[in-house]
């Protein structure tokens, strides 16, 4: 399985195609996907068209950047004009896009091939990946494991090779969680970087566009190439003045052994290659999920005219929504802009927040099956989420790397956080772990 830098140097040097490229990657969904149910559409002939078009241009010279002739996948809340969009629910089984989000349009600007819409949790509104119309997505390590969501399939495209790299929605964690369930990069970046504009919201506020790709250096270019950028600049790693915090109070509570241990080793190696290393406080003072109010705009409509198309666990939340009082949502805002605040000056003292994605390992699909609605919400609240949210709600870019594996050969992901803004950062920490560690470099046996 290539990364985006090999493949892209590859491409332009002529050694392969993006059509071979392309095609490779459409033949590996055709075996992997009916057991990873990763993609709801595969957009093939777009792709083959995109493909063909990228190697004529770059044979002819033009080349537009690192992700001329990528084969990407989409998480199937973005449009593409003419390809249907469905939020994973029957609310969209058939709906199709009229226009291109301004994500795909950046995306087609670089000279991307888009392979197909990835399967997540109904309308994003989960941590899980449960909950679809089209079934639950399968963790490529082990298929009888959750991705977790609610950018299920687009963690499994990447990290079973059906793509080189993949687009995914963050809004409390759902481009970190996955990407730390499947051994995967994942990076949630600064408000405003990309406009959501095209996508299906889930709370517009705190909604963000994440690039999921195997190596850091790989979101890195994503990160520089959607701009515009066809040449972005080499990712410095050199830490020697880089001052690390540790949030450990309140982010390592509850955390399973196995995850705590992967984490603290890779604490170990990253502390020889900075400048200094403390204990933070992070305390948001609010609960991610006191903004939920915010997910009604959207749904009105169809909670109104035909709430028999959601599935069942999505509609007992979407309801709950309906009964938070205004007057609540609006003193947590109020509490949110005081935290914000408050926790910056935590940059006074360090460059970037260190803690674990997620505080398990991916859990068993029947295990989560047998839980109830209510079950499920404060399982993906206490334990999938509890930790990539406050992030979230701070607007700190973060990104996830694979720190190791767990006794059950499951990746475990390490949370690097940094100032608004200062998305450069967390990926020069994030990316100095990975060059001194091997974990990136594993493959599933599904993907091999």
């Amino acid at each position: 399985m290539l990364t985006i830098a090999e493949a892209s140097e590859q491409l332009r040097s002529g050694k392969l195609s993006s059509f071979d490229l392309t095609r490779a990657c459409l033949e590996r969904i055709g075996k992997l996907d009916p057991e990873l149910n990763a993609f709801i559409t595969v957009t093939a002939d777009l792709a083959v068209r995109q493909a063909q078009q990228a190697d004529r241009e770059i044979a002819a010279g033009q080349w537009r950047g690192p992700l001329h002739g990528i084969p990407v996948a989409l998480k199937d809340l973005v449009d593409v004009a003419g390809v249907r969009t469905t939020g994973a629910s029957n609310q969209l089984r058939h709906h199709i896009a009229d226009s291109d989000a301004a994500i795909v349009a950046r995306l087609k600007a670089a000279g991307g091939v888009i392979v197909g819409k990835t399967n997540l949790h109904e309308f994003a509104f989960g941590g899980s990946g449960m909950v679809s119309a089209f079934g639950p997505t399968r963790n490529p390590w082990n298929v009888t494991r959750i991705t977790g969501g609610s950018s299920s399939g687009s963690a499994a495209a990447v990290a079973s090779g059906m793509c080189v790299a993949a687009i995914g929605t963050d809004t409390a964690g759902s481009v970190r969680d996955p990407a730390a369930l499947c051994g995967i990069v994942g990076h949630r970046p600064s408000a405003g970087v990309w406009s959501t504009d095209g996508i299906i919201p889930l709370r517009k506020s705190f909604d963000t566009v994440g690039p999921m790709t195997r190596t850091v250096e790989d979101a890195w270019l994503m990160f520089g190439a959607l701009p515009g950028n066809n040449q972005p600049a080499p990712l410095v790693t050199n830490l020697e003045h880089a001052r690390i915090g540790i949030a450990r109070q309140g982010f390592f509570d509850a955390v399973d052994d196995e995850i705590e241990e992967c984490v603290e080793e890779a604490i170990k190696l990253i502390r020889p290659m900075v400048a200094s290393e403390r204990e933070v406080k992070v305390e948001v003072g609010v609960k991610w999920t006191d903004f939920d109010a915010e997910i009604l705009e959207y749904h009105r409509p169809m909670l109104a005219h035909s709430p028999e198309l959601y599935r069942p666990d999505t509609l007992d939340r979407l309801r709950a929504c309906a009964a938070i009082p205004t007057a609540e949502f609006e003193a947590a805002l109020t509490g949110l802009s005081a935290a914000r605040k408050q926790n910056e000056r935590i940059f006074d003292l360090v460059d970037v927040v260190l803690t674990p994605t997620c505080l398990v390992e991916a859990p068993r699909i029947s295990d989560l099956q047998a839980m109830t609605a209510h079950e499920l919400r404060t399982y993906e609240v206490q334990k999938l989420l509890r930790n990539t949210a406050p992030f979230s709600l701070l607007f700190w870019p973060s990104v996830s790397v694979p720190c190791g594996f767990t006794s059950q050969g499951l990746p475990v992901g390490l949370h690097i956080s940094a100032r608004p803004g200062a998305d450069e950062f967390a990926l020069r920490v994030a990316r100095a772990y990975e060059e001194a560690t091997e974990w990136h470099k594993r493959v599933p046996a599904i993907g091999a």
